[in-house]
């Protein structure tokens, strides 16, 4: 088979890994929602949470400043939604308002969680070493939350230039971690 080279511009559309998700903060009574699809997971136990947030971005200033947030895991249901969030600018839009998304308290953050997504990690910055020169965030979850009533939650995965992936089937294989990790 032969192969052909391919842009180093889009590199990032092979190896997006997680789900698109919406992280929310607030500051000074005015809470915020920003698409974000760069994440990943660096530790297991506890949680931890490594994210880039574009400085341009009204989230990063938040969350520099207040130092929390909650990362927040739709479902394709919401992906409109999710997409119309990422193109609107929360300096100037009440997103919550704008898309008729529900807040909801969190337990240990002042930002919310968003009733309508099907999971909720309320995280905290615990290392900001690395956001002034590559705006990346490290999160601690301090809480977690799931909506039980969804048994089999489809997320939707940004593969770049409008094309998302949903998560489908799911495969179950034996896995040396899997089974250590339940011991």
């Amino acid at each position: 088979m032969k192969k052909t080279t391919f842009p180093l511009s889009q590199v990032y559309r092979l190896l997006e890994p997680g789900p698109v998700v919406m992280v929310t903060t607030a500051r000074a009574g005015r809470a915020n929602i920003m698409t974000l699809s760069w994440h990943t997971m660096m530790e297991f136990e506890p949680p931890i949470v490594g994210c880039v947030i574009s400085n341009r971005n009204y989230s990063f200033e938040i969350l520099k400043a207040t130092r929390e947030c909650v990362i927040n895991i739709p479902t394709v249901e919401l992906a409109e939604t999710v997409v119309g969030c990422g193109n609107a600018s929360g300096r100037r839009v009440d997103k919550f308002k704008a898309f008729g998304l529900t807040p909801m308290a969190a337990a240990c953050v002042k930002a919310p969680l968003i009733a309508e997504c099907h999971a909720n990690l309320e995280c905290k910055v615990i290392d900001g070493k690395l956001v002034a020169q590559y705006n990346f965030f490290i999160l601690k979850v301090v809480k977690a939350w799931i909506d039980p009533a969804r048994k089999h939650p489809r997320t939707i995965h940004h593969q770049g230039e409008g094309v998302f992936m949903v998560a489908g089937r799911t495969i179950h294989l034996p896995s040396k971690i899997t089974s250590r990790a339940r011991k």
